[in-house]
């Protein structure tokens, strides 16, 4: 017999959401008390209430141990992907990969040119590696250097290395949320990188005119020069830079546009990284082992050039992977608890139609967003929620995908005490409040999905599921894990 869901129970609606809002306010101490940005803790703590709040409900921490795990269990595929992605961004730099994309880029800057380069230079960077605060804390931080002696407003600057970077983190399949977005969606990683492109793409060219038309103002300044001679010289001198190099990316970007197994497309990325590393940059067998586990570390005797690229490995990863997982298992307490179905009982009213049904989807993400301020429960927890809603309506569930991204990945530099708006300021010295009308990507994305729901273009219908249907697949999911 299926032991019936404990939240069928009538509660009211206040006792339904709060452990939401105690975490939330636990959250909110960590960040703006403490000046905190590691959500991990207050997600654990989290965790505790919502068990203790099982058990006035009568329901046991077993119970929702199990729906825990059930929900923890999507995001394994990406918290591999991840480790993964730890190795390759090692192995593609001590490959000479990551440095010669640099250095071409550096290669054509000039003040007229500098921000829409800046702003492409951060996109393939971010593409190739799949890590916006890696290509932030690298690219971005050299960019800051050479804009400051150009002249060019730092806020400008970090507006257009913020709109790359994270442009990368939506789009290239070795990026964290672009893996664990579709996997709670419950969609194919490259249908969902598909259903972004209709606002990507448009975003992207408007942002780089603008940043190219913002550049026009600025004059040549040897100063930039000089410093952007001494990365190139120190790139030059440490690593063998040519097309060789860029096997290894030219191979990943090709299977992912075929479409193959994005786990299988990052190892080979590995295996080719590995195999320059050894051949064209005489790295020992010996210390790719390392390398893969512990990140590349550069000794070029430039500090500026060492910070860049000394990056990756495995262990690199640990804090998005455990993250991950705590923000899985919170939001899985809290759809046993019966939190998801308290908020989405309020929104059956609501949800009727594809505008309604949208707005929902950018409502709560941006919640999720402005009041946890963290990235992956802004995913994870609206997609949980609304997944259902989106078979139901007959809509396809790349624009929930979609959706997701704009409001999580893409807002998250844009509020002061998110994640990522507080790693930026911390990495680039700027307030989140100054550069964020700049990052022009970051908020035009999302305008042409609000664009899109308005009019009903690029959103995609399916076969309407029936509320019966939805109950059952669910049950059978309870009676699996």
């Amino acid at each position: 017999m299926i032991k019936k869901y404990h939240h069928l129970k009538q509660y009211p609606f206040w006792f339904d959401v709060t452990p939401l809002l105690i975490t939330t306010a636990i959250m909110a101490v960590q960040f703006f008390i403490f000046k905190d940005f590691t959500p991990h803790i207050p997600l654990i703590i989290g965790i505790c209430i919502t068990g203790l709040f099982m058990a006035l409900k009568g329901q046991t921490w077993s119970h929702m141990e199990k729906q825990m795990f059930t929900v923890m269990k999507v995001g394994l595929p990406a918290v591999l992907i991840l480790m993964c992605v730890g190795m390759l961004i090692s192995v593609w730099i001590a490959a000479g990969t990551v440095p010669t994309i640099v250095n071409a880029g550096l290669a054509v800057l000039s003040p007229s040119i500098f921000l829409p380069a800046t702003c492409i230079l951060a996109c393939l960077v971010s593409l190739a590696t799949g890590t916006s605060w890696g290509t932030v804390g690298t690219v971005g931080l050299a960019m800051m250097g050479i804009g400051d002696a150009m002249g060019i407003p730092l806020y400008w600057t970090a507006g257009a290395v913020v709109s790359g970077s994270f442009f990368g983190d939506k789009m290239s399949p070795l990026s964290d949320t672009t893996n664990l977005t579709p996997a709670v969606a419950d969609v194919n990683l490259w249908d969902h990188i598909r259903g972004m492109l209709p606002c990507t793409v448009p975003a992207l060219v408007i942002s780089v005119l603008i940043y190219a038309y913002i550049g026009q103002g600025y004059s040549e300044a040897n100063a930039a020069i000089t410093t952007t001679d001494t990365i190139k010289n120190a790139m030059n001198a440490n690593f063998q830079l040519g097309w060789l190099t860029l096997i290894p990316a030219a191979v990943v970007i090709y299977m992912g546009y075929r479409k193959y197994s994005a786990m299988g497309t990052i190892c080979l990325g590995v295996a080719l990284g590995a195999l320059i590393a050894i051949f064209v940059q005489d790295v020992p067998v010996k210390d790719i082992f390392n390398i893969l586990q512990n990140g590349y570390k550069a000794q070029t005797g430039i500090s500026t050039v060492d910070s860049l690229l000394s990056k990756g490995g495995v262990m690199s990863m640990t804090w998005t992977v455990t993250l991950t997982m705590f923000s899985l298992a919170f939001v899985g307490a809290l759809e046993t608890y019966g939190t998801f179905d308290a908020i989405l009982g309020k929104l059956e009213n609501i949800i009727k139609s594809r505008m309604s049904l949208l707005s929902a989807t950018y409502g709560s993400g941006l919640a999720v967003s402005l009041i946890l301020g963290e990235v992956y429960t802004s995913l994870v927890l609206p997609g949980r929620l609304l997944q259902g809603k989106y078979k139901e309506l007959g809509y396809d569930r790349t624009t929930l995908s979609r959706t997701l991204e704009d409001c999580g990945t893409l807002v998250s530099p844009l509020i002061p005490w998110n994640m990522g708006g507080g790693f930026v300021t911390a990495t680039l010295g700027v307030p989140t409040i100054v550069y964020a009308p700049f990052a022009i990507f970051c908020w035009l994305s999302p305008l042409f999905g609000i664009l899109y729901a308005l009019t009903g273009w690029f959103v995609p219908r399916t076969e309407p599921v029936s509320k019966e249907q939805l109950q059952t697949a669910r049950h059978a999911e309870s009676l699996i894990s």
